[in-house]
């Protein structure tokens, strides 16, 4: 068995000696260079564009403005097309706007022979706006006098969804309730992969081909096919290896745009390279999530009714629109069931750069504020919140009315032990609280909730094509894209496993070509090796049988008596071995009384989903002083059902941990409220989270197989994001006796706070 071993990653050679191709290093130096005007104004129409001294620079080939393009909307989220229009994405972006919504937005493009030709025409358009009045915050989007983005979007409202169980409103009038609310921000924050966005096209026998790093080859396609107004199989798609995306590229950014310039430079190659600044700003951002909770609890701590309030900061365009705050708020009935909650989820446009995809979906500020207001109803209850957490926490059994999700396994139990024992957390906890003194140390902890992929929401299936090679060998191909995450490793094991071949004969294609790789969705919802799964186990069999079919005709064996073991074919009566699959592969496709190249393909429709549960321990240090936090020790533990590598396992933990790390106390987005310009959209102002912020990570999981899935598996890749910024919240709660409910944990934020709570004069007195 190849499931379950730490074997090491497939692309772990090419990718440590540099012989990896990504995006850019396949692009010809002969491409022409395509740059990017944007707004440099929040909100308005632009007037004119004049490109008279662009037009006359050395170099320049060709100048596109906002009024030359197609005015065919089209939409950009990553998500599986629907044939039921309702279930469509916004269309609600144009290749260039003359209608500007935020600071940065596209207006015209420059189409050069070099970099210097182009940046110098950039700089010579002369542009003319009407300039509008802007807004930045979620709740003042919504107010009736508020500048409206999208006529078609009253309030700047994009969606509004509810959840209603129960009889809140009744409830809450029960007699001795006790009601405990708070208010809970978290930032604009982007994702800082290693690799910017770039993608180049040219034409080739009248089609549009691209090469892109993006992490949904096949919806890209789509998407282009869309924006141009041409027929689909028209464009091809290409996506080498990736650099990273974490749900930026998860949507069709500029793939569009450099097509679109292609067709107007006469099919040429042109390429589109995104600057950092450009990424931070004019790719995606994740959700800004304002977050209003009300328990009503029992003195004996049960919940007798809850509310919640979810304002989503959209931005200025749909891209995945309302999916990321209606996930957050449906964890919110689930993880801590209560018989009478009232939800309201509101997505609401502002003018900012477009939110989209970004691991977790939804969940990091959903646990955020989740979990942070369970730790202050323990406070107000004066409760110890790790055992409040056991008590009222989804039991085992739980069921959910809508994905039909089980909790299976007392996992939430699980991971909590480990957790406990490994940070020493019952003790500490006592120890660090009512502390004095001008620095502290506390623990925290927060659990989550995760889904794994996207049924019943949308479409989920996969394909996948197994083709026999020579030597007994098998190349393997998926639409399911390895975006340096290692599903192309996860993928090998589970296919040696599904024919019978060790992980070495699996040669995995990793570049996905939608003229020639099997469809699939991409990279997203923490699905890959959950979906990949079931379209492998199914063509693996299909293999095998055809494999042990024409294996019956070579050993005179009936084929219930055959069996691939390790790359031989064998009797399993007595186990002898009759051949080698590379003996039978070669004469197969070279015999000369029946010739016959063996392959495999299907795709298998999922319409399962799989609840993935953990939890974030974290211990701090508080210098109150210097209103600085240094962080300790943090643990995450994490119930994915079977680990297929557990050393790429651990990888994505460490990965998604230091992600929580920045988000919970460095990494913010920022704009001028005169503006609307990003102030800090580069890696010098943006403080994102390094090594040298990171104590000891550590990982550690519980192995509950999923008996949904043929390989016992589900979703990891972005549940480590999702319970390290509330762990580490608590923590700082648990040494100062503050709850900061807004992320990040700055030292402005602590300053503010400590002094608001008079924390500074009570160390003076102290010491006095």
């Amino acid at each position: 068995m190849e499931v379950g071993k730490s074997v090491r990653r497939v692309d772990a050679f090419d990718k440590a000696t540099g012989r990896a191709k990504y995006c850019d290093d396949l692009c010809d130096r002969s491409a022409l260079v395509a740059r990017v005007l944007h707004s440099t104004i929040a909100n308005g129409v632009v007037k004119s564009i004049d490109t008279s001294a662009a037009e006359q620079i050395e170099g320049v080939v060709k100048i596109v403005t906002c009024f030359d393009v197609p005015q065919i909307k089209f939409p950009t989220a990553g998500h599986p097309w629907s044939t039921d229009p309702h279930h469509q994405d916004v269309a609600d972006r144009l290749l260039l706007t003359s209608r500007v919504r935020f600071y940065g937005d596209d207006i015209a493009a420059v189409v050069a022979e070099n970099e210097v030709a182009a940046a110098q025409a950039l700089r010579a358009l002369r542009v003319e706006y009407e300039e509008y009045p802007f807004v930045l915050d979620v709740q003042e989007a919504m107010k009736p006098d508020a500048p409206l983005l999208h006529e078609e979007f009253p309030n700047n409202i994009l969606a509004h969804t509810t959840i209603r169980n129960g009889n809140y409103e009744e409830a809450s009038r029960e007699p001795g309730l006790i009601k405990v609310e708070g208010w809970y921000d978290t930032p604009t924050v982007q994702h800082c992969h290693i690799e910017n966005h770039m993608c180049f096209a040219s034409m080739e026998a009248g089609r549009i081909v691209i090469y892109s790093s993006t992490q949904i080859p096949h919806i890209v396609r789509r998407v282009v096919g869309q924006a141009l107004g041409i027929p689909w199989g028209k464009v091809r798609v290409v996506k080498p290896y990736i650099g990273g995306g974490f749900g930026n590229k998860q949507d069709a950014l500029y793939e569009p745009l450099c097509a679109y310039l292609s067709t107007v430079v006469g099919g040429r190659l042109v390429k589109l390279d995104c600057t950092r600044e450009e990424t931070f700003v004019c790719n995606r951002v994740r959700h800004a999530i304002r977050t209003h909770i009300i328990s009503w609890v029992r003195p004996d701590g049960t919940f007798a009714a809850r509310k919640i309030e979810c304002f989503s900061n959209q931005g200025a365009y749909a891209s995945h629109g309302h999916g990321i705050v209606a996930k957050g708020m449906g964890a919110f009935p689930q993880l801590y069931p209560c018989p009478n909650i009232d939800g309201d989820a509101y997505t609401v446009f502002t003018n900012r750069p477009a939110a989209g995809a970004m691991r977790g979906y939804g969940i990091p500020q959903a646990m955020f504020a989740g979990e942070s207001h369970i730790e202050d109803v323990c406070r107000v209850l004066g409760v110890d919140s790790l055992e409040y957490r056991r008590k009222h926490m989804m039991p085992v059994g739980f069921v959910d009315g809508f994905s039909k999700n089980e909790n299976h396994s007392d996992t939430l139990n699980q991971v909590l032990d480990k957790g406990e024992a490994w940070m020493d957390y019952s003790r500490k906890h006592r120890e660090y609280e009512n502390q004095t003194g001008p620095v502290r140390r506390g623990v925290g902890c927060a659990l989550f909730w995760y889904n794994t992929a996207v049924w019943p929401i949308s479409l989920e299936s996969c394909s996948c094509r197994m083709v026999l090679n020579q030597d007994g060998s098998i190349q393997l191909q998926t639409g399911e894209t390895e975006i340096g995450q290692g599903c192309d490793t996860a993928f090998a094991q589970m296919a040696a496993d599904a024919v019978g071949i060790p992980v070495s004969d699996v040669h995995v294609v990793t570049a996905q070509d939608t003229d020639v790789t099997p469809f699939g969705t991409g990279a997203y919802a923490s699905r890959q090796t959950y979906v990949g799964g079931f379209a492998i186990a199914q063509t693996g069999a299909l293999l095998k049988e055809r494999i042990l079919k024409y294996a019956c005709e070579l050993t005179r064996q009936m084929p219930a008596l055959l069996d691939i073991v390790d790359g031989r074919i064998i009797r399993r009566t007595d186990g002898r071995v009759l051949m080698t699959l590379g003996e039978l592969a070669t004469e197969a496709l070279y015999s000369l009384s029946h010739s016959e190249h063996l392959t495999a393909e299907s795709t298998y429709q999922i319409k399962n989903n799989a609840y993935s549960f953990g939890c974030s321990f974290a211990e701090v240090e508080v210098d109150i002083p210097l209103c600085k936090v240094k962080l300790l020790k943090l643990i995450n533990v994490h119930d994915c059902g079977k680990l297929i590598n557990p050393q790429l396992a651990e990888a994505q933990v460490h990965g998604g941990m230091s992600m929580a790390i920045g988000y919970g106390m460095s990494e913010e987005l920022k704009f001028d409220p005169k503006t609307g310009r990003p102030l800090n959209n580069n890696l010098l102002d943006y403080k994102l989270s390094t090594m040298m912020d990171h104590p000891h990570l550590e990982a550690q999981f519980v192995e509950n197989a999923e008996p949904t899935n043929p390989y016992g598996t589900k979703a990891l890749g972005e549940p480590p994001a999702c319970s390290g910024a509330p762990a580490i919240r608590n923590a700082i709660l648990n040494a100062t006796g503050i709850g900061i409910d807004v992320a990040p944990i700055t030292p402005h934020v602590l300053f503010a706070a400590f002094e608001k709570a008079g924390l500074f004069e009570k160390e003076e007195t102290a010491h006095v």
